[in-house]
């Protein structure tokens, strides 16, 4: 079912949650006070309520995750607001060989409760540098857990889990997510409903009534819409049935729960908005292949946005990012091609 809260604004009520759970909660960002309350609006309120709690920095990404892993290393937990994803690269070398690494470096588990917010994803027009989708280069780190937002998931309960878990988390937020609403398991429409694929509610299962799935799409929060339109291109106009599997935590992948689907589907596609080589669909492909090859009635394809930058120019940047359209065309693709 539809609620009426957009994700934006239920991210937000889960920051204000668990701050008032836990005492030693700390967030860390960029013009993250109150009034401006953060680039996208995630943090506003809180330094309202928790002022002493609620910190704003410098202009340094890899300052700000020093800051926060100290905190995580002296008993305490942290959220850090990145403004935009793709400056996480600029603290990259604190989050590979401090955050990560610190889990298990000192001769024994130590909790690193940390979470770094990355808005990421194109479809804004803000060109080259504050659009990309950089999951893939945090892929394979030891320690380090990813999950992207949905509006799929109960993303205070992913958030709770996260920091619970001890391990550092990149938690990746497309931005075009923030304006969707937010759903509950049930209905979505007429066509499509959704349930949860597992018990901690990492996999949501999207499916037509009749429930076939005669093409399984994999993917992140951030894909929802667009592949749930381009599901319902495919049932009406070629009466080809997709379920679409949706995953809150990108790595390590956990296959298990979507094993049958693979089995049981025609053909198997990743799609996400990363650019090719290296990705998050490689590793499923690699995981899928791993658990049930014998299965698997063809291997795993992928869908994803051009091997080139993301131009600001609105018209441009469609072109590159991967639309509903790519989906319904590359599903078309590899079925007529392995129907050759």
């Amino acid at each position: 079912m539809l609620r009426t809260d957009r994700v934006v604004d239920e991210l937000n009520g889960a920051l204000h949650t668990l701050f008032a759970d836990d005492p030693t909660l700390f967030l860390l960002g960029e013009d993250v006070l109150d009034p401006y309350g953060g680039a996208f609006k995630v943090t506003a309120g809180l330094s309202t309520k928790f002022p002493d709690r609620v910190i704003s920095t410098p202009i340094s990404e890899s300052g700000i995750v020093g800051v926060a892993n100290g905190l995580a290393l002296t008993g305490n937990r942290a959220i850090v607001e990145i403004m935009f994803g793709d400056f996480a690269a600029l603290c990259f070398d604190q989050i590979l060989n401090v955050s990560a690494k610190s889990v298990s470096m000192y001769g024994r588990r130590l909790d690193v409760p940390i979470v770094v917010r990355c808005p990421v994803g194109g479809n804004r027009g803000y060109g080259p540098t504050h659009s990309q989708s950089l999951q893939k280069h945090f892929i394979g780190i030891p320690d380090l857990v990813l999950h992207e937002l949905s509006p799929l998931h109960d993303t205070q309960a992913v958030l709770r889990r996260v920091l619970d878990d001890g391990r550092p988390c990149m938690f990746f937020e497309p931005k075009p997510v923030y304006g969707e609403r937010s759903l509950t398991p049930g209905p979505i429409d007429d066509l499509f409903g959704y349930d949860f694929a597992d018990r901690d509610g990492n996999w949501a299962r999207v499916s037509s009534e009749d429930g076939a799935g005669t093409i399984l799409l994999i993917t992140g929060g951030g894909m929802v819409s667009r592949a749930l339109e381009a599901a319902e291109t495919l049932l009406l106009e070629d009466e080809t049935d997709v379920t679409v599997m949706v995953c809150s935590q990108l790595y390590p992948f956990v296959p298990e729960p979507i094993l049958g689907d693979a089995a049981r589907a025609e053909h198997v596609l990743v799609v996400e908005e990363g650019t090719p080589g290296g990705t998050w669909g490689a590793e499923v492909a690699r995981s899928l292949a791993d658990a049930c090859w014998d299965r698997l009635r063809h291997p795993v394809g992928s869908i994803s946005s051009r091997d080139t930058i993301i131009p600001a120019a609105r018209h441009l940047e469609r072109r590159v990012v991967v639309q509903t359209q790519d989906i319904v065309d590359g599903v078309r693709g590899r079925v007529t091609a392995c129907t050759r």
